[in-house]
């Protein structure tokens, strides 16, 4: 019988590493005998001493107790920050080391689950300016010492951190969060408290539009009452006075879930309206809408550079939600054709091609490897298909009907470089060839990144 090998480390051990890598989430990788330890905080080429807190068959997770030589790419966080809650999870790394982890994930997962080693990984488009970027946010709400307290959760718990401000928020959105936070208090509006499932605030939410200046404040309560309604509103429009529309979310449900289902405006308009690039678009309390429209400007951007139209092209969008890239593209094409499983965003998406006078797009509902097919039954063949999946990626079934339809070019926006390599090695095999790939940083100070492939059928297949 084989004996097991044992793990090379044990739970509470202390010993000194080098950190060799970063995992897709930003922990630092040391190794010992090849046995890879997981470290949050640790950044590749620095000297540290961890201490082991779990110890797995394969794996291990540790805390960075001492670091006896700090990597290039460290900066210092204020300590108000220094990973109090999620989200921000690289923050401590600069911002030319974000562009360069960013980069060498996508180049990375490309070659080994993609088997792509020679396809053409442009430098990532990065921003000016990496903070206050965010034009939306949503914060849970709770009690600490009889006072509201309104934030972030902590990392993996439920406990609120209380805070007045984030350092990727827009500073609109910081300010409406905190004047909603002092009105609630003043006002003694409860708090919900998950546990018990009783009170009545539960979320406080705002919407920006950075180009317009507009701001929206959103409401959550577990009840259908807003106790003191009247003078909230008031207060609001006061203290705020870019602000566009007040809005009551009812979500009645124990549930993780933030928004609820029933929603009313409290006062002023439905909407606030934004600008990404020329397109404008009307914003609900629960329209998707890109959190940092300038990034996603330039991601759509190259996304259009990419479809190469010239006006004579009918294009087709998978998951086109509110139409953003539908609508660039109708700009370029003859005819773009949008699919899109949510009803309310197809709703969204027609709103703002009326909106902006385009009329050469039309949308559908329904899941993309089902309407798609249907399309291709009835002499839709597209010259340009462009998907913007989730971060699951394409349904196998879409892939299928790429292959069988052929459509010349392929346009592939990805919010999960493994799931685009995968996607990519499915479409090679059928006949496809990757040009190019274009990493862009959407979110800045957290892991996430975005990147657009350039695929054409591969004439000498």
């Amino acid at each position: 019988m084989k004996k097991t090998q044992q793990a090379p480390v044990a739970k509470n051990d202390y010993i000194d590493v080098v950190f060799e890598d970063l995992t897709h989430d930003g922990a630092g990788v040391a190794k010992v005998d090849g046995y890879p330890i997981f470290v949050p905080n640790g950044l590749p080429g620095e000297k540290a001493k961890i201490k082991v807190v779990k110890v797995n068959k394969g794996y291990a997770f540790g805390r960075l107790d001492e670091t006896y030589e700090k990597s290039e790419f460290r900066v210092d966080i204020p300590l108000a920050f220094a990973h109090k809650y999620g989200g921000c999870q690289i923050q401590h790394i600069s911002y030319e080391g974000q562009l360069k982890f960013k980069e060498n994930q996508v180049r990375q997962v490309l070659a080994r689950i993609g088997k792509l080693e020679d396809v053409k990984v442009h430098p990532i488009l990065g921003m000016e300016d990496p903070w206050h970027y965010r034009n939306k946010a949503q914060v849970p709400v709770g009690e600490k010492d009889g006072r509201l307290i309104a934030g972030f959760f902590k990392q993996r718990s439920h406990e609120i951190v209380d805070t007045n401000e984030s350092l990727i928020q827009h500073p609109a959105i910081n300010e409406a969060i905190q004047t909603v936070k002092e009105l609630a208090n003043e006002l003694h509006i409860p708090t919900y408290n998950e546990e018990t499932h009783k009170g009545v605030l539960r979320h406080i939410m705002a919407r920006y539009g950075k180009q317009t200046e507009e701001l929206m404040v959103v409401l959550i309560t577990r009840t259908a009452e807003l106790p003191h309604k009247e003078k909230l509103i008031k207060e609001i429009t006061e203290r705020l006075p870019k602000v566009k529309s007040i809005v009551h979310n009812v979500n009645s449900k124990k549930t993780n879930v933030i928004m609820g289902e029933k929603t009313n405006v409290l006062w002023g308009n439905e909407v606030i309206y934004d600008y990404i690039g020329d397109i404008k678009f009307a914003i609900s309390a629960l329209s998707f809408y890109q959190v940092n429209p300038d990034q996603t400007r330039v991601l759509y951007g190259k996304a259009l550079e990419y479809a190469g139209l010239t006006g004579e092209e009918s294009v087709i969008d998978a998951y086109c939600g509110i139409g953003t890239i539908s609508l660039f593209l109708a700009q370029k094409a003859k005819k773009v054709f949008g699919v899109e499983v949510v009803p309310e965003a197809i709703e969204d998406a027609r709103r703002n091609a009326e909106l902006n006078g385009i009329a050469n797009a039309e949308f559908a509902v329904g899941e993309a490897e089902a309407v798609i097919p249907e399309w291709y039954k009835q002499g839709n063949k597209a010259d340009v298909l462009v998907v913007d999946p989730p971060r699951k990626g394409c349904d196998e079934a879409l892939l299928r009907t790429i292959i069988e339809m052929r459509p010349e070019k392929v346009v592939y926006v990805s919010c999960n470089p493994a799931t685009l390599a995968r996607d990519l090695r499915i479409l090679e095999d059928g006949g496809y060839k990757t040009l190019e790939v274009q990493p862009v940083d959407m979110f800045p100070q957290t892991t996430h990144v975005e990147a657009v492939a350039l695929i054409e059928l591969n004439v000498t297949q």
